[in-house]
Order: C-alpha cells, then structure tokens, then sequence
C-alpha cells in the first residue's frame, strides 16, 4: 500500500529527500509524474492520456504530501519506507486507500523507472 502524511505533520522537511520516487512534495507545490521517475505520458483512468512533465494540483495546501501513484513503499531501493523512517513524529503511515500486494508495487516501481 501507498504511504500517506497525516495532518500531524510539522513541515519539517526530513521525507521529501528520503523518497527515491520523487513522490513527496511541500504543501500547496504542484507535482509532475516526470519527478523522479521515467514517465514522458501517463494514461488516466478515464482513458486521456497527459505529458509527464505537466505540473498537476497539489494534494495538499498546508502539509507535505505523497502522491500514492507514485509511492511504491521505497520498493526496489529500500527494506522500508524511508519517509516513515525518518519522520520525527511519526505521521508516514500506510494509506487505506491505497493497498497493493508486493507485486504491484514491483510493478509499479518497474512502470515509474522503466526497467
């Protein structure tokens, strides 16, 4: 499953760097696919398909935030998430949302860097 910053978070800084899939930005930056990763298109879900590199909406104003289409749990780099490793108080917890077997985040972590 993809990780998540709950609202207990102090805006330390400490995760954004730990994230080798670039999946980790401030609160209120946009974010691109193309951080970090391979990605030059992304096919939605609905079937449109958009440039890598064309900034999207924050998913958070106020806190860091992760985007769980790129989170693979440090899958491939690390034995763990090392946002939730280095995290001070604690606030980089799985998200419920967003739960996905140990293949799928292999595959994930394949499609993000083109392996």
């Amino acid at each position: 499953m993809a990780i998540m910053i709950t609202d207990e978070c102090i805006n330390c800084g400490a995760c954004e760097p730990e994230c080798p899939n670039t999946a980790i930005y401030e609160g209120g930056v946009e974010w691109k696919w193309s951080d970090g990763t391979d990605l030059t298109e992304v096919e939605m879900e609905d079937g449109s398909v958009i440039d890598g590199s064309e900034d999207q909406e924050p998913v958070s104003d106020e806190f860091y935030y992760i985007v769980s289409g790129k989170c693979t749990e440090c899958t491939g780099f690390h034995e763990e998430p090392q946002c939730a490793a280095v995290c001070p108080v604690d606030c980089c917890v799985p998200d419920p949302d967003y739960e996905e077997t140990q293949e799928e985040l292999d595959a994930k972590k394949e499609w993000l860097h083109v392996e």
